[in-house]
């Protein structure tokens, strides 16, 4: 572990067969975390991640599940609460593909085809894939269950209904 919460994988290191790793984190991963997420706290995170280098077609197939309980911010009572979330996910990356490549082959297909991602300098950071998978089931306005936002007007549906430029124009 480095001084944030990584594990970067060096693809080129990886063998042929199935790898599986654990990520766990202590208390000083949880508060890094909380601030990528930008949540009022994380109680747990975890990951499940295996890995399948095939070196012959240039693949890793990376497939898991990621844990996370947070603290969150309810967008209708401003009240924390907590929210567990699980995911499952997929990825596929091309260990020989570069970002230009892949902006000349997303010329190329249509928009339903997933292109495989790109390796960035040789390595992948579980870490952030499983960080990432969590983001993205995260909700982008927050409540706790059954929470509903109810709007009332202070004005009346009659202060609603009148022509603004007719009340500029009594002022003259």
């Amino acid at each position: 572990m480095q001084n944030f919460f990584s594990y970067q994988i060096i693809v080129d290191n990886l063998p042929q067969n199935e790898q599986h790793y654990k990520l766990r984190c202590d208390a000083g991963d949880l508060e890094k975390i909380k601030e990528i997420l930008k949540v009022p706290g994380v109680k747990s995170f975890s990951s499940d991640i295996y890995l399948k280098y095939t070196r012959r077609e240039h693949l890793l197939k990376l497939w898991g599940t990621a844990t996370a309980e947070l603290t969150l911010e309810s967008v209708v009572s401003l009240e924390l609460f907590d929210k567990k979330y699980e995911t499952a996910f997929e990825l596929t990356y091309d260990t020989e593909a570069t970002l230009k490549s892949q902006r000349e082959a997303e010329e190329e297909i249509s928009i339903n085809d997933n292109l495989p991602d790109v390796v960035i300098n040789g390595k992948i950071d579980l870490a952030d894939i499983a960080i990432e998978q969590i983001a993205l089931m995260m909700e982008d306005y927050p409540r706790r269950e059954g929470e509903v936002f109810s709007f009332k007007s202070e004005f009346t549906p009659e202060d609603e209904r009148r022509n603004p430029f007719a009340e500029l124009a009594k002022l003259k």
